[in-house]
């Protein structure tokens, strides 16, 4: 609960940053010379890559929890099953040997989103963000019956 509270006030101040830099934009725009339109199509150039992205991660976040209380349903959430050190991060070694089951499980069933969704788990775990990110990715495509890039 507590990182989507978060995750809503990030987006939330986000888009009032948005909004602040578009009004100023559309005012460079209005003042009509050269310089400042150019400036004011540059400056409203940044709010809409911003909101593209806002609303990709967005749509990202909700897929990937839908997915997560469907495998909840199933009862095949990954456990938790990690050492930590003293401090309460993940052991490094720990984190490894989970992840090559999670990859040899992937690896029998490619064509199922839940290996995949556990995969994404377990390079999260290893902290190896960009991955689980792309293997999220492609979990949410199986389960929606999109085509998979290999």
């Amino acid at each position: 609960m507590r990182a989507k509270l978060s995750y809503l006030v990030t987006a939330v101040v986000l888009v009032f940053y948005f909004v602040l830099v578009g009004s100023r934009g559309v005012l460079l725009i209005q003042s009509g010379t050269l310089v400042t339109v150019t400036f004011g199509v540059a400056v409203l150039v940044l709010p809409v890559i911003g909101l593209w992205f806002l609303w990709k991660n967005t749509q990202f976040v909700r897929r990937a929890n839908a997915l997560a209380a469907e495998l909840d349903a199933e009862g095949g959430l990954p456990v938790d099953e990690l050492r930590r050190t003293p401090s309460g991060r993940i052991d490094r070694e720990s984190a490894d040997e989970v992840f090559a089951r999670r990859k040899a499980e992937t690896e029998a069933a490619p064509d199922d989103w839940r290996t995949w969704f556990r995969l994404a788990v377990a390079y999260h775990d290893a902290r190896d963000t960009p991955r689980a990110r792309k293997a999220m990715q492609r979990a949410i495509a199986l389960h929606d019956g999109k085509p998979v890039q290999a």
